[in-house]
């Protein structure tokens, strides 16, 4: 009989809640909403309906291991509280996991969604043949994670990782969690809309405002799409994230040393657009890339069959794009509870 494991993704858009079996196999997905317009209580309750479906329907082919779950934001693991996310408002302190707990009676792992990603592309992506690794998840928010000796670092209570907060302009535009100028305001897809909006203010928009005038309104895929197609402006704001994160990593590569950073999330699809001002950074800022740096960065899209093996005798460090895509958080999430604790 196989083992499976139910993943729960709670972002600041999205939740999804999958089926995954020990083989690493996507039993069955489900997608629903969690914008700040649903009551927290009410996205609980639609969570663990679906948990609930997902645990019955399989276990009659399998066992289930338990059930992992990843929330966008601070969480202090030991009391399973929601200590602050800025793209979750209203669940400020709130007991995420005891609510979870109470309506399925039964345990469940709770971690914080960059670190349920990193998790999954350790197990099965960019990151399996390292044992430490970092990333930095690009989606609504920024958030980021630590892989060590192959787990989770958490630190002293479970915070360690938050990249998205780490200054990249001190003077720059005021963020959710009371910093200035934080990652998360100029490489998440809130940030790409901030900027677009800013350029159509000061006349520079062409057509970024002809799409915030479309019925589909202004969104980062929108500004991607004009990119894409050879919009100077779209492409200028691109070329802001990965300024900004380069600067991000610069410093993270000289302090952690790590074999390799990992970008993943929403807008990480937008990698051809922003990696090269990333590696420009880099190149720049840090004398432990500049000393490190592979012959060939990694410029290109990732895939399976573009990852880097690591070699032993080159000890370079390699930045590359996720493999898995929006699903590493399910699979972190459902791997959770088939790991040792």
């Amino acid at each position: 009989m196989t083992t499976f494991g139910i993943g729960v993704d709670l972002g600041g858009t999205n939740l999804r809640i999958a089926a995954i079996d020990e083989e690493a196999q996507l039993l069955e997905k489900i997608t629903l909403g969690s914008k700040a317009s649903r009551k927290r209580d009410d996205v609980i309750d639609a969570m663990c309906v679906a948990i609930q479906t997902l645990a019955k329907k399989y276990s009659r082919h399998g066992k289930l291991a338990g059930i992992g779950v990843g929330v966008a934001g601070i969480i202090d693991l030991r009391s399973g509280m929601v200590r602050g996310s800025p793209n979750l408002p209203g669940w400020i302190d709130y007991p995420v996991r005891a609510e979870i707990e109470h309506r399925l009676k039964t345990a469940v792992i709770l971690e914080n969604d960059a670190n349920v990603a990193a998790l999954g592309e350790k197990w099965l992506g960019a990151g399996r043949d390292y044992e430490d690794m970092a990333m930095i998840a690009l989606g609504t928010g920024v958030g980021g994670a630590l892989v060590l000796n192959g787990r989770i670092w958490h630190g002293m209570n479970g915070m360690a990782g938050e990249f998205g907060h780490a200054t990249v302009e001190p003077e720059g535009p005021p963020c959710k969690c009371g910093n200035r100028g934080c990652l998360e305001q100029y490489a998440s897809a809130t940030a790409i809309v901030r900027i677009a909006r800013e350029a159509i203010s000061s006349g520079r928009g062409g057509a970024l405002n002809k799409a915030a005038k479309s019925d589909g309104g202004l969104h980062a895929q929108a500004v991607y799409d004009l990119a894409i197609q050879g919009d100077p402006e779209a492409q200028k704001i691109f070329r802001q994230v990965g300024r900004a994160l380069g600067i991000a990593l610069a410093s993270m590569v000289n302090a952690l040393n790590l074999p390799i950073y990992v970008v993943g999330g929403g807008v990480s699809s937008a990698w051809e657009l922003f990696a090269p001002s990333i590696f420009e950074e880099l190149k720049r800022r840090s004398m432990v890339y500049a000393a490190t740096a592979p012959a060939r960065p990694m410029n290109r899209r990732s895939g399976a069959s573009a990852r880097v093996k690591p070699s032993p005798a080159a000890r370079k460090t390699i930045i590359m794009r996720a493999v898995l895509g929006s699903d590493a958080g399910l699979f972190g999430a459902a791997r959770l509870p088939m790991m040792p604790q």
